[in-house]
């Protein structure tokens, strides 16, 4: 099963972009997200249109940070990105009538909804400071 990455190459662009003195390209983003400039300005989409990122085009344009890391919770970036799904499994519904299969969806339901409300609280607590190096070098472009 393919795993979705876009919160974690996310995190990764915008750590990148707090260091960053001047705008970087949707090309070198997209490079170091492995995907093409206009996947990567898709998914960034989201982050724009909160006012966590601004891009600028033509040329000496780019993608810089709106807002300081400290002020960007992993939060933020998880509901930017649309909520991605947490989990992969899902429900049975082959036999609506079913009594076992209505507690057992029930059961997960319940358990899938706490287990959610878990990983907002903590993703709430975190900003993107905590996650960003103190320095990059110099030479460092987005990997």
């Amino acid at each position: 099963m393919n795993k979705d990455t876009r919160l974690s190459d996310v995190l990764h662009v915008l750590l990148h972009l707090g260091h960053a003195k001047e705008p970087i390209t949707s090309e070198v983003l997209a490079k170091s997200m492995g995907t093409n400039p206009a996947v990567f300005r898709r998914t960034m989409a989201g982050l724009r249109a909160a006012g966590h990122v601004s891009a600028e085009k033509g040329h000496g344009g780019g993608w810089l940070l709106a807002r300081p890391l400290n002020e960007i919770s992993l939060l933020d970036v998880y509901v930017a990105l649309g909520r991605p799904t947490l989990f992969a499994f899902g429900n049975r519904e082959r036999d609506p009538a079913c009594q076992v299969q209505a507690r057992v969806n029930a059961v997960l339901a319940d358990s899938m909804a706490q287990a959610e409300a878990l990983f907002v609280q903590r993703f709430a607590e975190v900003s993107l400071a905590e996650l960003a190096p103190k320095a990059l070098s110099k030479a460092a472009k987005p990997c």
